[in-house]
């Protein structure tokens, strides 16, 4: 029996990067999944790749920083699937300016998206992960939600720390409850959402010398999902290549 038959996860910017690659190895372990994105076509590929390997997924379009979208996320996924046990937290964006060039707009922005979209999203799960009975929910947010970084981008710092905070408050709120949540903090890794930053820098920063990857990265989601990570909560977990050790 694989680690979560007959259960079913949402896992928000499940289409690409960290996301996808989180769908992929949840599905694999038995899980159906439901990838929620703003980026359809490729949120529907994922669908069929998960579906071609022979297990259950299903596409909806969320906007994760609008209650409302949240909504019909939650009511779409019991609707479809009947139950949620597992709530993945991945969607976000990022700002990369000095604090005095960052604009009112990118900051509102970014914390919507990265920080708000997390407390909107645990609160339109809450029910449905206390009558799972294996509720889990798992938050990235970054390494930069622990450290300072470069000195740049305010907004995306701001939010990812927050989001650590939160998933921690959580954690003790439905510690008796039967809901996990953790917060996972990635370092540099080889994703679209690096762009054309430049990788000879970012690898040079980072103790092992290299880029992290998304199925690195996804294997620690997939753990604090499961019921082996039963005795996990309100813990933070980084997945950086010793960055933040030093």
């Amino acid at each position: 029996m694989a680690r979560f038959d007959g259960r079913v996860a949402m896992v928000t910017g499940g289409s690409s990067g960290i996301g996808r690659a989180t769908v992929l190895q949840l599905a694999r372990e038995g899980c159906t999944v439901v990838v929620a994105d703003i980026q359809d076509d490729l949120g529907s590929e994922v669908v069929r790749e998960v579906e071609a390997a022979g297990s259950r997924a299903s596409y909806i379009h969320v906007n994760v920083a609008d209650e409302g979208s949240w909504t019909t996320a939650v009511e779409h996924t019991l609707a479809e699937h009947d139950r949620l046990d597992i709530l993945v937290n991945n969607a976000g964006i990022g700002d990369d300016k000095p604090l005095e060039e960052t604009t009112t707009e990118t900051w509102d922005k970014v914390v919507a998206v990265t920080q708000t979209s997390v407390f909107l999203g645990m609160r339109a799960a809450a029910e449905a992960l206390k009558a799972s009975g294996h509720g889990s929910v798992v938050n990235v947010s970054s390494m930069f939600g622990l450290v300072g970084g470069f000195g740049t981008g305010p907004a995306y710092h701001a939010a990812k720390g927050a989001v650590r905070l939160l998933s921690k408050s959580a954690a003790l709120g439905w510690a008796t409850q039967g809901v996990r949540v953790n917060s996972v903090h990635p370092g540099f890794i080889e994703t679209p959402i690096l762009g054309e930053t430049d990788r000879a820098v970012l690898t040079s920063t980072t103790p092992m010398g290299r880029l992290g990857t998304a199925d690195e990265v996804a294997s620690l989601i997939v753990f604090l999902a499961s019921d082996d990570a039963g005795f996990c909560t309100g813990a933070e977990f980084t997945v950086d290549g010793g960055y933040t050790a030093r």
